[in-house]
């Protein structure tokens, strides 16, 4: 995001001393992309940042995928994976489980109702959207007030915890839909000027995006002797080339006096995306938020639909030749998929390869429509996805058939 912001107490001048009111020096951190050469942030620590007390290995939940193969559309109900009560020992880190992946991109479900661990991916940048609840999203950057419909941005490595706000029935987990990347995630360069603002027909901008408060420093009188743990997702010998180590800190990470840069958390929520209508059916792109390297997220949104006097409001049918397309269904009625059991909760796979389309019926019943009542999060990727262990244990097993009325 190459919008300027600053937090807390910096120095005048960049690279120079800072000192507290005692005369010892903070320890400057440089987070950059790319090798120093894209957006970047400073930040300012009371201890060293590369501090390690001791490392071990992290054992991740199962990474495995396997490939769609024969390959089939699926529906896989996400609301199915926990049982009733399970939440309630669960967090949003080690709690997630993988639905779908490939080599560019992962995602993952989790319902949660304990804090996570201090966490960091060193692997890509992570999107995680809010299906329902609320909470902290802490970081080194200031904390993130976050609840139903945002989408949490969080730059590769920063360290971070999930704090889920219960509620007074303790009742209501939070629910969140990750998508981690093996790169950056951004919003489409063609919403943006090419210095960085979002220009005019873009559905969304600055003012749309809550950023985190100020850097605060933790209270290390209750530190336990053996010190901070940090979770890291990073490259490794694991599944899908992914493992997982913890690093025991001296001192809390979060003990940021003060920050600058471009580079920081932030929080979108879909109901400030102003979509875009137009006379008939407009195609997946006009509905797009953010993108990665060889994927792209979307939401469909409460909108006025097509206005011309013979549209054809649902989708037509059509072949993603480059891409296979992932639909998580989060709120609403969704009209083309009426009769095929998708509900909120629910995720349906389109695999390039294949055409797909309204469901039977669906084109007759949507002609006349002026408003659709929906909310989904789309993320099509460029390249084949393969099937996690989450995603095969909510496999219907027969929505593939639901075009032709059941399977032969």
């Amino acid at each position: 995001m190459a919008h300027y912001q600053k937090r807390g107490h910096i120095p005048p001048k960049r690279h120079t001393q800072h000192r507290d009111g005692e005369g010892n020096l903070y320890y400057e951190e440089l987070m950059g992309e790319e090798g120093f050469s894209s957006d970047s942030s400073l930040l300012y620590h009371r201890h060293i940042p590369s501090a390690v007390k001791d490392v071990r290995v992290w054992e991740l939940p199962d990474h495995g995928t396997t490939p769609n193969h024969p390959l089939r559309p699926m529906h896989l109900g996400l609301h199915d994976l926990f049982e009733a009560e399970e939440w309630k020992s669960h967090d949003a880190v080690t709690g997630r489980r993988l639905v779908l992946g490939n080599s560019d991109v992962r995602l993952h479900y989790a319902v949660a109702g304990e804090a996570s661990p201090l966490y960091r991916n060193a692997i890509g940048d992570e999107c995680v959207y809010v299906e329902s609840g609320s909470g902290v999203v802490e970081t080194v950057f200031g904390d993130l007030e976050v609840g139903e419909g945002d989408y949490v941005v969080i730059p590769r490595s920063t360290t971070h915890r999930w704090v889920p706000r219960g509620s007074s029935d303790d009742t209501a987990p939070l629910r969140v839909y990750a998508i981690e990347a093996n790169s950056h995630i951004a919003p489409p360069k063609r919403y943006l000027s090419r210095f960085g603002q979002f220009l005019e027909h873009a559905p969304y901008c600055e003012r749309d995006l809550r950023l985190p408060t100020d850097p605060r420093t933790v209270d290390e009188s209750e530190a336990e002797a053996q010190g901070f743990e940090v979770l890291i997702k990073h490259r490794g010998p694991g599944a899908g080339g992914i493992a997982g180590s913890v690093h025991v800190l001296p001192h809390h990470p979060f003990d940021v006096v003060g920050w600058d840069g471009c580079l920081y958390p932030y929080v979108f929520n879909i109901a400030d995306y102003m979509p875009i209508t137009g006379k008939v059916h407009q195609p997946p792109p006009a509905h797009q938020v953010f993108e990665g390297n060889n994927f792209v997220i979307c939401n469909f949104v409460p909108r006025k639909v097509d206005y011309h006097p013979l549209a054809v409001p649902v989708p037509y049918y059509h072949s993603n030749v480059d891409s296979d397309e992932v639909m998580f269904y989060v709120g609403g009625d969704y009209e083309a998929r009426k009769g095929s059991g998708i509900g909120i909760g629910s995720i349906t796979l389109h695999p390039g390869g294949h055409a797909h389309g309204p469901q039977p019926g669906a084109t007759e019943r949507s002609l006349g429509a002026e408003f659709f009542d929906e909310l989904a999060v789309m993320v099509d990727t460029f390249r084949p996805l393969e099937v996690g262990e989450a995603g095969a244990a909510v496999d219907d097993g027969k929505y593939a058939w639901t075009w032709a009325g059941g399977r032969q």
